[in-house]
């Protein structure tokens, strides 16, 4: 695939390879996790929102924990796969809470929802807070905490950013 990137991006993008994959795997798993979100939403858990945020992001989780460990991280990780899978779900745990706080806050304390607000309004709310501000959120302390405490590596402090890239 590399093969079809200009030689001027090659180079960035072998230097950011973990980020790109990482990103693949956000992508993918934020569709699971808005196609859960909506249809646990507009369904069964209607009145519980936040419910319906958290058990999507963990659905999404299991499933990035798999894609990340056998893809985006597959070169590091200097633990166990129990202690490593355990870190993983911590982090993820403190990334539900990152992901579910903002549509928290839409919700009940701005209120952006029936019968304050327009169902339109309340749409829009509930995925600028959960879908957008919550993922962002989110995935940058993950990608932050993976790196540093799920995934090391033991020659990041030692290595060049650059050589480090190259080698793999």
């Amino acid at each position: 695939m590399l093969e079809r990137v200009p030689q001027a991006y090659r180079a960035l993008a072998l230097r950011h390879r973990e980020l790109l994959k990482f990103g693949v795997v956000g992508a993918i798993t934020f569709f699971i996790d808005t196609g859960i979100f909506y249809a646990l939403k507009l369904t069964i858990l209607s009145p519980k929102p936040v419910t319906s945020k958290v058990i999507a992001v963990l659905v999404a989780t299991l499933v990035s924990y798999v894609l990340n460990r056998d893809w985006s991280f597959r070169t590091r990780g200097g633990h166990r796969r129990h202690h490593e899978a355990t870190l993983y779900f911590i982090i993820s745990g403190i990334g539900v809470g990152l992901y579910s706080a903002p549509l928290w806050v839409s919700r009940y304390m701005l209120h952006l929802q029936t019968p304050y607000t327009s169902r339109l309004i309340e749409e829009l709310a509930d995925f600028t807070a959960g879908q957008i501000v919550g993922l962002l959120l989110g995935m940058a302390f993950r990608w932050w905490a993976f790196r540093k405490w799920v995934f090391p590596t033991d020659h990041d402090q030692d290595v060049p950013h650059d050589a480090r890239a190259l080698a793999r």
